[in-house]
């Protein structure tokens, strides 16, 4: 009787040791703005980039840290220490 087992998606996580190091300075600046509230609008005005160049920059750096929306992002962020390098903490 054939009893088939579930497969799951499993979604590999590329490298735990990712660090601030690994992202860039443009990534860091992103993820420090999306963190403190701010719209792709908002980034882009403060620094002084398209809409659009947001969106790939905040793509790319969920695709980096595996995630699919920013509160993964956000969480995923705070368990590798990511905020806390970006925003300076010691």
């Amino acid at each position: 009787m054939g009893a088939h087992t579930a497969s799951s998606r499993k979604i590999q996580p590329q490298h735990e040791k990712v660090t601030a190091e690994l992202l860039t300075p443009r990534q860091r600046e992103i993820l420090r703005l999306v963190s403190i509230g701010h719209t792709n609008r908002e980034i882009a005005d403060v620094l002084e980039i398209s809409v659009r160049t947001v969106e790939v920059h905040r793509f790319n750096l969920m695709r980096r840290l595996n995630v699919r929306n920013v509160a993964q992002l956000l969480r995923r962020s705070l368990q590798l220490g990511l905020l806390a390098k970006t925003f300076g903490a010691k």
